[in-house]
């Protein structure tokens, strides 16, 4: 079992930066995937970064060399450093953790809010 909590979501202007948190209980942390997943009202959810518990990252092509993820094991967080804002990276963000050997990501939390001014 994994519990995920967000932090770090707010207004902030086009250019500006914020940088989300992922805290996770569980002793298992340093096993799971950590995705962080984007959803603005009308539009599908998008996975906007990923970390895998080797550290292997990945990024959707909107974010690329805008966004930052990593990870902190010893204190069970992923953060996501988020630069150069624009409005439409606007939306409630995820963070999702996946266990190893599934496909899935089973354990999410409750979102925070980004919202990105022109």
């Amino acid at each position: 079992q994994v519990q995920l909590v967000e932090s770090g979501g707010g207004l902030v202007q086009a250019g500006g930066s914020l940088r989300l948190s992922c805290a996770a209980s569980g002793s298992t942390f340093s096993l799971v995937a950590i995705g962080w997943y984007r959803q603005d009202p009308g539009k599908q959810r998008e996975l906007v970064a990923a970390i895998s518990r080797f550290g292997t990252t990945n990024y959707a092509d909107s974010v690329k060399g805008r966004f930052t993820i990593s990870r902190d094991n010893g204190k069970n967080t992923v953060f996501l450093e988020m630069n150069a804002l624009k409005p439409e990276d606007t939306a409630v963000y995820y963070c999702a953790a996946k266990l190893p050997g599934f496909n899935v990501y089973g354990y999410w939390g409750q979102g925070t809010q980004v919202t990105v001014s022109s």
